[in-house]
Formats: C-alpha cells, structure tokens, sequence
C-alpha cells in the first residue's frame, strides 16, 4: 500500500535530516542560477530580434560608399534625407506607386478577409446544419497546404479566366484564409454567449441583425487578431505577385524592392534605395501591431482562465 508524501519529507529524506520538534520549516529559495539563465536567454533572444531592425535603421542612412565598405553601423555620416529624397525620385517615383499597391492589397485585402472568416466562424459555431463538421474539417485541410504550393494552380486558374498581370490576381486570393476561420470560431466560441443570441432572437431580431448588432461587436477581438495575421502575411507576400505581375506599376513594395535588388550588380547606386525602402516597409507593420496592440492582446488570451 503507498502512502503520499509532502515536498518537504521528500526534501528531508533527500537531505538525511528529519525536522524536529519546534525546528521552523525548512523553505527552499528559487534557485538564482535558473533565474539568471531565463533573463540571460530572454536577453539574448530579444538582442537576436532587434538587431536586424537596429542595423536598418543604420544602414539606411549611409551613402553607396559606406555600405559597400561595411560601415552601416558607425554613427558617422548620415545621409537619410538624401537617401528618401533619391527614393521619392528614383525611377519617376514608382517606388510610392508600389507603397500604395501594397496598402491597398494589405490593407482592404486584410479587412475584407477578416470579414469573411468571422463571418464563416459564427455561421460555424451558431448554426447547426448537415455535415458542419466534414466541412469544418476540409477547412482545416486547407491549413495545411503552403500557400506557395498554390501559386502555381491559381496562376492558370488566373489565366482562364483573363485576370493575370491585374490587380485581382493578387487581391482576390488574400481575401482566402482557413486559419482565419479556424481562428474565428474559436473566437466566436469564447465571445459569444448562446444565452445573449436566444435572447435577441426572442426580441425579434433577425440572423442578420443578431449577427451585426451583437455577435460582430462581441467576436471584435477575433476581428482584429485575424486582421493583423491576414495584414502581415500580405504586406511579406513576395512569391504570388512574382508568379501573376509583370507590370512593375503593379508591383508591391516586396516585389518592386526585389527587382531593384537585382540591379545592384551592375548599378551600385540602388542599394541606398533598397535598405531605405526596407526601412520605410517595415512601418506600416509596427504603426498596425502598436495602434491594436489593445485588441489583440485580448484577442490572444481568450479563454486563458476558462
């Protein structure tokens, strides 16, 4: 027969001493080696994430000379506002044109998909209808598949029917997206009490107007965590405008840096244009983490206490 023993006899036992009458407890410190090596490993870990932005941000003020040397780090000669100004002017300015492609593909891509995949959430999680969860599940299928397996079958799909080397190749598919939707009925589930819907329903509201005046506002969190991870994965798209744009006016920043990367062998003078380039890219991702961060933070623990 086994009896159960507390932290402290198994301590005692270890240690061969038995505590006697009136002796206080025995109460064991948190190690400070494995404390010190916690912070150490965030430190580390924090230092390996911030480089490449601290390099940028110096590199994209040095001149052709100082970058081919290897000086982007040194404090010295800083050139940012003539670099932005040969950016504003590079190429007739085309480097604006893809700034504005991308926040249009980015950003009404992101919302429009964020939109649908809530959308497709609740209808999961609130209605019950015949073979929900095979559907479900062949939803969940298409998580699995890497979106660059399929830039090919969507390029010859494009070409059936006349949309290659247009704006719709490219938007039409951000606004597809199975973890979105996987991730709003999670949401949906966490958010949205069944009790609150049956109770609208008794007023006489609607599904449409149950779902918009009620659930959406409810599932908000979900709405912007889908938003972010839709925006983010849009805005880094590189291979899909490769394999469906020729038209370098309907380049993306991604695909339009690319092409002037290339040139750097024989024109020297692009690489101040693509670091700074970067530099500028790279904003509009922090401008949307910053401004909701609020909402995703939330987003991101719900249903932790439950």
């Amino acid at each position: 027969m086994s009896t159960l023993t507390s932290p402290e006899q198994a301590t005692h036992r270890k240690t061969g001493k038995a505590p006697g009458p009136g002796r206080p407890p025995v109460r064991r410190r948190p190690p400070l080696l494995s404390k010190t090596a916690v912070n150490g490993a965030l430190l580390l870990a924090t230092l390996y994430t911030l480089l490449p932005l601290g390099w940028l941000v110096t590199a994209a003020a040095k001149n052709t000379g100082d970058l081919l040397v290897g000086r982007t780090l040194s404090p010295e000669n800083w050139h940012l506002g003539e670099n932005l100004a040969h950016l504003a002017t590079a190429d007739g300015g085309v480097y604006f044109r893809w700034y504005l492609n991308s926040l249009l593909y980015a950003g009404i891509g992101a919302l429009l998909c964020a939109f649908v995949c809530i959308c497709a959430g609740y209808a999961f999680e609130v209605y019950a209808f015949r073979g929900k969860e095979k559907l479900f599940g062949l939803v969940l299928l298409g998580v699995l598949v890497p979106t660059t397996a399929l830039a090919l079958p969507m390029y010859l799909l494009a070409s059936k029917v006349g949309v290659v080397n247009t704006f719709w190749a490219v938007f039409i598919p951000s606004l597809v997206n199975p973890f979105g939707v996987y991730l709003s009925r999670v949401f949906c589930a966490g958010y949205v009490p069944g009790e609150v819907l049956e109770a609208a329903r008794m007023d006489g509201a609607g599904e449409l107007r149950t779902f918009w005046s009620i659930g959406l506002k409810m599932v908000m969190p979900g709405f912007v965590t889908v938003f972010l991870f839709q925006f983010t994965a849009i805005w880094n798209n590189f291979f899909l405008p490769l394999v469906m744009l020729s038209d370098s006016k309907l380049f993306p920043v991604s695909l339009g840096l690319y092409a002037w990367n290339t040139e750097t062998r024989a024109f020297p003078e692009y690489y101040p244009l693509v670091v700074t380039g970067s530099l500028l890219a790279v904003l509009p991702l922090v401008i949307a983490f910053v401004v909701l961060q609020r909402h995703w933070k939330a987003g991101l623990t719900a249903g932790s206490v439950k």
